[in-house]
């Protein structure tokens, strides 16, 4: 399988609109980074989707995606949900409505903020989904590819991780029972959220994230929705453990078979 990271900021991406920090005015590519967004491709040739941010049109386009099997949600937070809408292009090419993955909160708040998607109607050319509900208890496949829900809270918010063949992907967490840790057990690539060094009320900060790094004990762990706050991924990067890295936009990691 190969994961390619499609965006990895959080809400207000990086760099942030008008801020003057080292980290918004560098050059570095490694320091892009649009809103939080990953492709797994299978080995059968599948395409899945976590998360379908506003930058969802921009990070299509930029990879090259021709077809998706489903998108699993984290949660619907709008830097999560907010390029719904642009699903179109892909009912129009594939010929059929779009199977969203995500637990009940986040069907509720997609089926009231998108209501046009599911509403009766027959005026042309409005996206078409489909949801499934998930108790995040429950593993279930999309297309021919299993998928392991893992039940996280972000604040007060049940939110969903997923771990599919090899590969953990948790973000927009802060906390995260013993039971659904051991879903992880085994992965190689583990992808997880840090936001910044210092502690955050709803998402793990970077000691937190390396926690839950060392009790998963992936080959590989990568940092994901992170902020100007982090710092310079030229000097972040090479504090943290050897095999733990800030994820940047574009980057792609493959992983073995099971």
């Amino acid at each position: 399988m190969k994961l390619t990271f499609l965006g990895t900021g959080t809400s207000m991406g990086v760099p942030v609109i008008a801020c003057q920090c080292a980290v918004c005015q560098s050059t570095d590519i490694h320091d892009k980074h649009l809103r939080t967004s990953a492709l797994i491709e299978t080995d059968t040739g599948g395409n899945i989707l976590i998360d379908i941010g506003p930058d969802f049109r921009e990070q299509m386009l930029r990879e090259k995606v021709m077809h998706l099997e489903g998108i699993l949600i984290t949660h619907a937070h709008r830097d999560h949900v907010g390029g719904l809408d642009d699903i179109r292009s892909f009912n129009y090419v594939q010929r059929r409505k779009m199977d969203l993955y995500c637990n009940r909160e986040a069907r509720i708040a997609i089926e009231r903020d998108y209501h046009y998607i599911f509403d009766y109607h027959q005026f042309p050319g409005l996206p078409e989904a489909v949801i499934h509900e998930l108790t995040g208890d429950t593993p279930f496949t999309v297309g021919d590819t299993e998928v392991i829900p893992i039940k996280a809270m972000h604040k007060d918010l049940p939110v969903l991780g997923y771990r599919i063949g090899r590969i953990g992907y948790i973000t927009d967490a802060n906390h995260i029972e013993p039971k659904e840790l051991d879903k992880l057990s085994g992965v190689e690539l583990l992808v997880i959220n840090a936001l910044r060094k210092t502690k955050h009320f709803s998402h793990f900060c970077l000691p937190e994230a390396l926690e839950i790094i060392e009790k998963v004990s992936p080959r590989e762990a990568y940092l994901t929705h992170v902020s100007h706050e982090m710092g310079l991924y030229s000097e972040v990067d090479r504090e943290l453990p050897q095999h733990v890295h800030i994820a940047y936009d574009g980057l792609k990691i493959e992983t073995r078979h099971e």
